[in-house]
């Protein structure tokens, strides 16, 4: 999203996103992998989260899913090369919960959802290109 975030803004629409960890995990994230166009917000409680309808993804499949990648090649660098990207990485994995899945939600003026998409899986995100079509037919 970073890299195409002038499209959103020529279309005045504000990006932000909202992870599942307190504010101050959000800080060392952006200190690792920041800066972003964009404001990214702490839900620690996951109300949010829960509030979209988001799923957790069992923890089997999910460890199943990254080792079959890892296998077959299809993943590659599961961790970043920098160490202490890699590092922060690591500590995610043992203290956030990874498992959970995330959302894309598009809102109107008015604060109403009128449209989202649920990731149900790592790799099923709304593309940038699904987002700007949905923004520009005016849903």
């Amino acid at each position: 999203m970073r890299e195409r975030v002038e499209e959103f803004e020529r279309r005045e629409i504000q990006l932000i996103v909202i992870a599942p960890s307190k504010g101050s995990f959000v800080s060392q994230f952006l200190e690792q992998f920041g800066p972003f166009p964009f404001t990214i917000y702490g839900d620690p409680t996951r109300t949010g989260y829960k509030k979209a309808g988001t799923v957790t993804m069992p923890k089997w499949k999910l460890l199943s899913m990254a080792l079959l990648g890892f296998v077959t090649g299809k993943v590659k660098n599961f961790f970043p090369d920098d160490s202490k990207q890699k590092q922060f990485v690591q500590k995610s994995m043992k203290t956030q919960d990874v498992y959970i899945q995330g959302a894309t939600l598009l809102f109107n003026e008015k604060g109403k959802v009128v449209w989202k998409h649920i990731d149900e899986s790592p790799e099923d995100h709304a593309s940038i290109d699904t987002l700007l079509e949905k923004i520009d037919s005016d849903l």
